[in-house]
């Protein structure tokens, strides 16, 4: 049966090795079809809920280029149950991924939850666009008052999808999860400072008293 992402993701060569490793078994004889070329809800919120992803293109050399995109959390945006979209914003100025999609189409993307060790893998198509050439996707993908600066939009088109196991993945927080974390242990904190501010106004005169 059809596995969806793996259909794509296993070669010749991939498959040689898992022969040779013993797990291409491991693979086969699925119950039914693993489709994997439309986002769930699922997959839409955790799509949502990211504010960085890697995407991997590969040159007219072959050689392949792996770049972290980021953003406000949101920023790459389920339009359809195919597609996903992007605003590509001004960075060093090397332009490798968008002249590597320019020549092959073919993209990976990995999106993390390190918090709770979780991973998304997508193939894609991509479309690179001018930042006029679609008003009403531009539309979609503002980000009033981000300071990042948009140079051009990059449409992705839903080849398949894969939710890797969380082996390996090492737990990692951001500044503003940890923040929000701590948040109730600082609530927490400033009720304990108070309580004994009003106890210690209490036991003042009454130490005044006594000396």
């Amino acid at each position: 049966m059809s596995y969806g992402f793996l259909d794509i993701a296993v070669t010749p060569s991939v498959r040689a090795v898992q022969e040779q490793m013993g797990t291409a078994g491991l693979w086969e004889g699925f119950p039914g079809e693993r489709a994997s070329d439309r986002f769930t809800p699922s997959e839409a919120a955790f799509i949502a809920s990211r504010d960085s992803f890697y995407m991997a293109t590969v040159s007219e050399s072959g050689w392949p280029y792996v770049q972290h995109r980021g953003g406000p959390r949101g920023f790459l945006k389920v339009i359809d149950e195919s597609t996903l979209a992007f605003a590509d914003f001004g960075g060093n100025r090397q332009y490798i991924s968008t002249g590597n999609a320019a020549a092959n189409d073919r993209v990976c993307l990995f999106l993390m939850d390190y918090p709770r060790r979780a991973r998304l893998k997508i193939y894609a198509h991509a479309q690179v666009l001018a930042l006029d050439a679609d008003p009403e996707l531009a539309g979609q993908l503002s980000l009033p008052g981000y300071r990042g600066r948009p140079e051009r939009l990059y449409r992705l088109r839903l080849a398949a999808f894969d939710w890797n196991c969380p082996q390996h993945i090492t737990p990692r927080f951001t500044e503003s999860e940890v923040a929000e974390a701590v948040a109730p242990l600082r609530q927490r904190l400033a009720e304990l400072e108070a309580e004994n501010a009003v106890l210690r106004a209490r036991l003042a005169p009454a130490s005044g008293e006594a000396g």
